[in-house]
């Protein structure tokens, strides 16, 4: 189910310092957004992480399963500061009924398997895939060029009428795309698999898409 463009990127400039420390500031401003809020508010939570409790309450999860799969985002990424600030740093996170989804690039597979340690500690996990790899750091234009990647597929769900595109987050990572979501139904999956492929520079879809009527989903 995977597929590659005949077009490469060879980018391959460290970031400078100061990228890294925007970085790290924005990572700290938006794990403080978290902090400063009681996980016993739960609607106050949900806006403290970006999203309003009306819009969290429009997902096929509900208000309740989006309060509680940011909180358990909230509690790894506090985990993973706490043990080293790279794995902070290096790892996305997608929550979604809580399974669990890491994503990034570390230097070495202890820190793979360290990473998904941390991640099972947090009460509420159900399963973590571990989409992690291992090797050197990308670069700052690599980051960007999957930000623009992640954007224009989002983008492409929000504009198509067949697609309830609240319902889907998305990773990418040297190009590989990772999507998470609950789809209506199949055809519905297989738009948003085919949205992602067809976008340019993407080198590889992994979809963790699940069925609406899905008997492994929480609370069906």
């Amino acid at each position: 189910m995977s597929s590659k463009t005949d077009i490469e990127w060879h980018l391959t400039t460290r970031p400078p310092d100061h990228a890294n420390r925007h970085l790290r500031a924005v990572r700290y401003l938006v794990l403080a957004g978290f902090c400063l809020l009681p996980l016993s508010g739960c609607t106050s939570l949900v806006i403290g992480a970006g999203a309003t409790a009306g819009v969290a309450a429009l997902q096929e999860r509900g208000l309740d399963g989006a309060v509680s799969d940011t909180a358990i985002t909230a509690e790894i990424w506090q985990k993973f500061l706490s043990k080293d600030e790279k794995l902070f740093l290096d790892i996305e996170i997608e929550v979604v009924e809580g399974e669990v989804l890491l994503a990034g690039r570390v230097p070495s597979v202890a820190d793979q398997l360290e990473a998904v340690r941390l991640s099972w500690q947090v009460d509420g996990v159900r399963s973590v895939i571990n989409e992690i790899d291992v090797g050197s750091g990308m670069s700052l234009m690599d980051s960007a060029g999957d930000l623009i990647i992640t954007t224009r597929i989002k983008t492409a769900l929000m504009f198509d009428g067949d697609v309830f595109a609240i319902n889907y987050s998305i990773e990418t990572v040297n190009g590989t795309v990772h999507l998470m979501g609950i789809a209506q139904n199949e055809r519905e999956r297989e738009r948003v698999i085919s949205h992602a492929r067809e976008t340019s520079y993407v080198k590889r879809v992994v979809s963790h898409i699940r069925l609406k009527d899905d008997v492994n989903r929480q609370g069906t």
